[in-house]
């Protein structure tokens, strides 16, 4: 997959993944501590955090003997632009419905019919 919004909404789709970015988003966390947290093996974990990490919205880093795994806030933005869009769409569609919801009522009113 190529695509980098396929691969971020396709990382978002699975809730063990999300329950990791959420984990994550409090501050960096350590393999280890991911694994114990969601009673999965290290590399069941691993496999989670490499498609999270393709899609941009973790990063890790190397300390010492540790591989502590930091939320990338980044790799939401795009998603979020596009979500953006949509829901700037529905909210004119739903304000022209209310329009056309009130002249209707107006006429109604207007005609003796309410």
């Amino acid at each position: 997959m190529h695509d980098p919004l396929s691969r971020t909404f396709l990382a978002l789709a699975d809730p063990t993944r999300r329950a990791i970015l959420a984990q994550i988003a409090g501050g960096a966390q350590t393999v280890t501590a991911l694994v114990a947290a969601n009673s999965l093996s290290q590399p069941g974990i691993s496999k989670h955090l490499k498609l999270l990490e393709e899609a941009g919205l973790i990063r890790r880093e190397r300390v010492a003997r540790t591989r502590p795994v930091h939320l990338d806030a980044a790799g939401l933005k795009a998603a979020a632009g596009w979500i953006d869009h949509y829901r700037q769409y529905w909210e004119g569609a739903f304000d022209r419905m209310d329009a056309l919801i009130e002249t209707l009522n107006e006429e109604a009113r207007k005609n003796g019919r309410q």
